[in-house]
């Protein structure tokens, strides 16, 4: 009978004892670690210290489901866009690559997700786009139409049309993707899509895209037309320069030459707003057929005292104000009433002793605004719906209570203290607009 071997117990024996651990998870890291992006003008600009850097959004919805990149350790990518044909090149490196759980990021279909056919494969093919696409811009605008509003003489406006509308956004889309937090490309196959382009003319007769808008034209009852402003965006190498201002000043004239219905701007930003506003004011305060109105409403807060009073009174602009506004600079009411407050403040010049008044007057429209205005009316709120159809006189009102018809919806003490101090908070944030506006037009 033979003999049985036996082997070595590395479990028995001290000495060999398997060791037992854990692979390291991959937690994966945020894109905007890892991904450097530039804007150059010429091929020379590429990796070099000239090249100007962009700061993008959040890049986290391109990537994965969860925002973030798995598989890669010491990964780089560097982004060159460039200004002169938008189209892009990638460059990747990293050290290796492991999945560990959360498998490998496909690095190039993500890029694929921001700029479609726009990224060019090799390093090589962009550089030689700086050459064969250097009048890309001229080629584009070429069946344009020129928009004539008191542009500085080195500007010029150009609205883009038909297929050349639609090939040059879809170079500008991965911009819009990056620098606008939120945002959708347009629908190029709409004809009321309509693209404006901000150009500055250099000595030697070439171009440079500057910025653009996308604005929608749609028909309003019974035979005009609105115009609702989707996108604007300024190129970074020329951001805080003014040129946002001339671009939507342009458009602004253009709405009233053309005798549009009004101009809007679908969910602005504060630095739009802002921005808009100071080309508004300087309008508003010389349209006499306002004046009345405005003195009007400034004599009373001068001469009331609202901090003794439990109610306000209505210091909102009367209609006949809101349209003359429209008819004269095609402002929508929306933005009116945002002027109203910054025209007061002017008319009142500051004074710290008409503020207590007029505090509480931005307090009072800022809680209609937020919590409703007939919230204390038996029960009943109303809150405006804009339309297509009419965004000025379009509202759902519906009851605070589930059941009897006069029932209050009751709230904890310390809730409305809440709701109180994120009030004076709004009024605070309101406030200190109204006096940026203030001082940078008067």
């Amino acid at each position: 009978m033979g003999t049985k071997h036996h082997s070595s117990d590395p479990v028995s024996d001290p000495k060999k004892r398997r060791k037992v651990g854990f692979s390291k998870v991959d937690e994966g890291f945020q894109p905007n670690d890892c991904i450097k992006i530039y804007m150059v003008s010429r091929q020379e600009e590429v990796g070099s210290p000239e090249s100007f850097p962009v700061e993008p959004v959040d890049l986290s919805p391109f990537f994965e489901e969860d925002g973030k990149i798995y598989g890669y350790q010491g990964l780089k990518i560097t982004i060159w866009i460039s200004s002169i044909s938008f189209q892009a090149y990638a460059d990747i490196s990293f050290e290796s690559t492991s999945d560990a759980g959360k498998g490998v990021t496909d690095l190039k279909t993500s890029l694929q997700n921001i700029f479609a056919d726009n990224l060019v494969e090799t390093k090589d093919d962009f550089l030689k786009t700086f050459s064969t696409e250097s009048n890309y811009i001229k080629s584009m605008i070429s069946n344009g139409k020129t928009i004539h509003q008191n542009t500085p003489s080195d500007l010029e406006v150009i609205r883009v049309e038909g297929t050349s509308m639609g090939l040059l956004y879809c170079r500008l889309v991965p911009l819009v993707l990056l620098l606008v937090d939120g945002s959708n490309p347009i629908d190029v196959t709409d004809p009321d899509w309509e693209v404006y382009l901000l150009l500055e003319k250099k000595p030697d007769e070439s171009l440079k895209l500057v910025g653009f808008a996308a604005l929608y034209r749609f028909f309003h009852y019974p035979d005009t037309q609105r115009l609702r402003l989707g996108q604007i965006l300024v190129l970074p190498p020329y951001q805080r320069k003014g040129y946002g201002g001339h671009l939507f000043e342009t458009l602004t004239n253009m709405a009233v030459s053309e005798n549009i219905h009004d101009l809007s701007i679908e969910e602005p930003l504060d630095s739009l707003q802002h921005i808009r506003s100071c080309i508004d004011i300087p309008r508003l305060l010389a349209l006499q057929a306002i004046q009345p109105s405005l003195d009007s409403t400034v004599l009373r807060l001068k001469q009331q005292n609202l901090e003794k009073q439990t109610e306000t009174g209505k210091f909102t602009p009367p209609g006949s104000a809101i349209e003359e506004a429209r008819k004269a600079l095609k402002m929508n009411r929306k933005q009116f009433v945002q002027c109203w407050e910054i025209l007061v403040y002017v008319k009142l010049g500051g004074e710290e002793r008409y503020m207590g008044n007029f505090r509480r007057v931005v307090m009072e429209r800022i809680r209609g605004d937020v919590i409703g205005r007939d919230s204390g009316g038996a029960g009943k709120r109303v809150i405006e719906v804009p339309t297509e159809y009419d965004e000025d006189a379009s509202f759902v009102m519906f009851r605070t209570g589930g059941g009897d018809e006069g029932k209050e919806v009751e709230m904890e003490e310390q809730d409305l203290s809440k709701q109180e101090e994120q009030l004076q908070k709004l009024v605070d944030e309101r406030i200190q607009a109204i006096k940026l506006v203030a001082n940078k037009v008067c």
